[in-house]
């Protein structure tokens, strides 16, 4: 009883200091959405730029967990997230300071030179932060199915997957007040104006059939700001260094690492044969590469990342362009989105345990068909009033979260403990090609179609990533006994 006690203790306490560490990596990540409507004022940057600088960040995201899935196998969890984190800081630093570098470069102020050098930094800066952020997630989903058993692991997962959310919601809040709260006052300066006028006036589609008093009113709030962008880099890059400390001081690998056994369950008997040469390429072969379940789920997680990237990284701009809001009201908007995404993360693994009996990929076909049904509301409804708006858009939250979560789950799963971190590199580098392809095709579809036609684009992308789960009904929960079979047959082979 008192080992017992002692594991849910330290089960418990892993989860939580994984989901803290985890959050941190998402507020030196998310805070780029909400520092693009004040670039695109200050400096005219137009969305199709933002959307190639995103894509590329994102197939680099993709890529980085990918072969960090392959390398975290093999190293200490806690360490290899504590040096992401220092990382991100870094990268978080140079963008704040990126006026600045663009500025010794090209030796001005202002003009496409400095803009197009500015726009140059940024890409770098954010390629190299995405890369460092591939350090984050293939720790955790290596770790966390060596502390949770399969039949509890879309519970207690989903759980730890708000640590998404709520990273997130820090960011567009703590990043909302300082858009509105910080920068310097050059509202007098009738060139300053002048400049956020022609900013605005070309980057948002429909400025013109806008009133003069909405219009007044969004240059003002800019000019009242200027330069409090830079803010939501080097604030949360100070927190990421305080969260890597963390992480050095408070994570445990595994179990066995406090005195603690393997959970019964996840023995898989590669133990057994990680002495014969070749064993583990083989068993990473036959559970990842060679497992339809695995890439069904990294298939459908393209179609998944391309709704929840869309409304996360665009979530600012297309509530300041096309629904009217302020900067602060976009923010919260998108904050309730993200509280919506925790409940619906717990709900959503919750169901999978207690209604789906472990198999995730039915709970997934359900949330995209809710996705869809509340994006198709935003999009075809557009005379909202704002507050039903928000709402509307915080249920489909609801509903996307749950498949990003389960996605990750069911790889762990169907791979087990032993190959999750490769199985989630995969889907990663999966998700990230939807991201990047969300990033790009929203950028291009806003700036010649306008919004309305990006929401119809996301209709159509959850309703194949619904088809793809349905063709996964009969999958089963895990893949252990699939595991169990192959390290059998492969100890015959060898003795």
């Amino acid at each position: 009883m008192t080992k017992k006690r002692s594991f849910k203790s330290w089960q418990w306490y892993t989860i939580i200091v994984s989901m803290v560490v985890y959050a941190i990596y998402y507020f030196v990540r998310k805070n780029f959405s909400i520092a693009m409507p004040g670039l695109t004022a200050e400096y005219g940057i137009t969305n199709t730029s933002f959307g190639i600088i995103i894509a590329m960040g994102s197939l680099i995201y993709g890529l980085s967990r990918f072969i960090n899935g392959f390398i975290v196998e093999k190293v200490s969890t806690k360490v290899f997230m504590a040096i992401g984190l220092l990382l991100c800081a870094a990268a978080n630093f140079c963008f704040g300071f990126g006026v600045d570098l663009s500025y010794l470069i090209t030796g001005v102020h202002e003009g496409p030179q400095f803009v197009n050098m500015l726009i140059l930094l940024m890409g770098v800066t954010i390629i190299l932060n995405q890369y460092f952020q591939g350090f984050g997630y293939p720790p955790c989903a290596r770790m966390l199915p060596q502390w949770i058993a399969p039949n509890e692991l879309a519970t207690k997962m989903s759980i730890w997957n708000t640590s998404h959310s709520i990273g997130a919601f820090c960011a567009v809040v703590v990043c909302g007040l300082i858009m509105t709260n910080m920068g310097a006052d050059m509202s007098g300066d009738s060139s300053v104006v002048a400049r956020i006028t022609a900013n605005l006036a070309s980057s948002i589609k429909g400025w013109d059939s806008m009133s003069a008093a909405d219009q007044a009113d969004k240059i003002m709030s800019y000019a009242s700001h200027i330069g409090a962008w830079r803010w939501c880099f080097i604030i949360p890059g100070i927190v990421a260094i305080g969260g890597a400390i963390l992480c050095i001081l408070a994570l445990k690998d595994t179990p066995q690492s406090v005195g603690l056994p393997e959970i019964a369950e996840t023995h898989t008997g590669k133990e057994e044969t990680s002495s014969k040469k070749g064993a583990h390429k083989a068993f990473l072969n036959h559970m990842v590469f060679r497992n339809k379940w695995v890439w069904m789920l990294a298939f459908a997680n393209v179609f998944v990342y391309v709704l929840r990237m869309g409304v996360l990284d665009w979530g600012p701009k297309f509530l300041t362009e096309d629904r009217g809001m302020n900067i602060n009201g976009a923010a919260w908007s998108v904050a309730v989105f993200e509280l919506t995404a925790i409940v619906g993360t717990i709900f959503a693994g919750w169901a999978s345990d207690h209604i789906f009996k472990g198999k995730s990929h039915r709970m997934c076909l359900f949330s995209m068909i809710g996705a869809c049904l509340f994006l198709g509301i935003f999009a075809l409804v557009p005379g909202l009033p704002t507050l039903l708006s928000t709402l509307v858009l915080a249920l489909s939250g609801f509903c996307i979260y749950g498949p990003q979560a389960l996605i990750g789950i069911g790889a762990a799963n169907q791979a087990t403990k032993e190959a999750s971190a490769t199985a989630n590199g995969l889907a990663g580098i999966c998700g990230y090609v939807g991201s990047a392809l969300s990033a790009l095709g929203v950028g291009i579809i806003a700036d010649n179609f306008g919004w309305k036609w990006v929401f119809v684009t996301f209709i159509a992308v959850g309703i194949i990533g619904a088809l793809i789960f349905l063709a996964m009904w009969t999958a089963p929960r895990d893949g252990y006994d699939r595991a169990r079979e192959f390290t059998s047959k492969l100890s015959e082979r060898n003795d």
